[in-house]
Order: structure tokens, then sequence, then C-alpha cells
């Protein structure tokens, strides 16, 4: 049995895009928590930027609402391209100091994140997901499938 073989039968890849789409998730779920849960102190340092709170709190809602997308395959190819393009926005606009070493590694980062994340919007979330799960269900009961989301193949939802 060829590598390739073997890794189609232990559903390799589908582990793999699990994995990678809980640990890409894991920064945005967890900052949308911390800006959640110390939503005053966001609130100033986000001020001290120029965002006012009705960008914060379009943050807080994206980054929770789209990075549980990512985490649990629930529309994680909308939520992928999401994320990826606030990471490409958050990288022009407040990682652009390439003086500073720390500056120059959020951007870094930021563009990494958001190839990432543009990659899965692509991949799709896999067989080991909840659109899977649910279209799954759907199917058998007679409702109508959307493809696109979140299974297999290039195209996206849109």
């Amino acid at each position: 049995m060829s590598p390739t073989e073997l890794a189609e039968k232990l559903h390799a890849r589908d582990a793999v895009l699990l994995g990678g789409r809980l640990l890409l998730s894991l920064i945005f779920v967890h900052e949308g928590l911390q800006l959640a849960t110390h939503f005053e102190g966001a609130q100033k340092a986000m001020g001290a930027l120029g965002v006012g709170t009705p960008l914060l709190i379009a943050t807080i809602a994206l980054q929770l609402g789209a990075g549980l997308s990512v985490a649990l395959g629930i529309l994680a190819r909308l939520g992928a391209v999401a994320l990826g393009l606030f990471c490409l926005t958050t990288a022009v606009l407040f990682h652009t100091n390439f003086a500073s070493q720390n500056e120059l590694l959020h951007f870094e980062k930021d563009l990494a994140i958001a190839g990432g994340m543009f990659i899965l919007a692509l991949s799709g979330s896999g067989r080991l997901s909840a659109d899977r799960v649910l279209f799954v269900k759907a199917a058998k009961i007679g409702a109508p499938v959307e493809q696109n989301l979140s299974m297999s193949g290039t195209s996206l939802p849109v």
C-alpha cells in the first residue's frame, strides 16, 4: 500500500484539516473572548488607536463568530474568507511601523494567518466538520443540500 493510499484510508486529509482549522481559529476565539470579557479596557485601548466602540463590537462579533465557524466547520469557507480579510486589514492599518521588530512580526503573522485562511477557504473544512454532519442529515431527510459549503471542491459559497 502506497503512502497516498494509506493516507486516504486513514482520512488523514480530514484530520489535518480539522487540526488546522482548530489551530487557525484559536487565536480569534481567544482574542474575541478577551476583548468581550475585558470590554472597558479594550474600549480604552482601541479608542487610543482611533477605533470606536461600534467597530470594537463588530471586531468581537467577527472574531467569535467567524472563529467558531472555522473551528466547528459551520460555513467555514465564509468564516475563513472573513478572517483572512480581517488579518490583511489589521496588518495594513495597525502594523506598518517596520522600524519596530515587534510591529514587523505582527505584520508578517497577520499575512501568514491570512494565507492559511485563504487556503482553507479553497480546500473546505473536510469531512470532520459540522457542515458535513448537518448537510448529510439534511440530504437523508430530503432537504436540498448546498454542495459548496465547507465540504470539498474549490468553489466558494458565494
